[in-house]
């Protein structure tokens, strides 16, 4: 039984379309820090929040027609910053202005949660668990027309 249903879900993933590969894994992301939030896993529910607002900034490029450049042609974390702000937000319009800093502050929990001797609150993965979602949810409406 645990195989067939293993094997169902590895075949619906391959399914993914390459266009929403990115919005598919935020969404994954973010179910993932809720569920950890639930338990009172804070420092991983920050790291979830962080990686679910990443993919979904990857997302929302890529179906802007904007690309990663260089060598590897991925985005690296300073990069996505500073061009989902400046052409999504400030250029186009497209999402915004609160927006703006969800990068950083989420990375800077994230560096906390991961990298430090401080603990992440109950308040502080509360509250960026809510602003991810909103993040999440306006990409997806804005891509796809639809929520989560």
């Amino acid at each position: 039984m645990c195989f067939a249903i293993c094997l169902h879900v590895v075949y619906n993933r391959a399914m993914i379309e390459d266009e929403i590969i990115y919005l598919t894994k935020a969404i994954e992301s973010l179910h993932g820090a809720e569920s950890e939030y639930i338990n009172g896993r804070y420092h991983n529910c920050a790291n979830r929040c962080y990686y679910a607002c990443f993919q979904a900034g990857v997302h929302a490029l890529t179906e802007a027609g904007i690309t990663a450049s260089g060598t590897r042609a991925t985005w690296s974390h300073e990069s996505l910053q500073g061009t989902f702000a400046r052409e999504l937000i400030t250029r186009r319009k497209v999402y915004p202005a609160e927006f703006r800093d969800m990068f950083a502050r989420t990375y800077k929990l994230r560096q906390t949660a991961d990298y430090t001797r401080d603990l992440v609150t109950e308040m502080q993965a509360a509250r960026t668990l809510r602003r991810v979602r909103d993040f999440v949810e306006a990409v997806q409406t804005q891509t796809e027309g639809e929520t989560l």
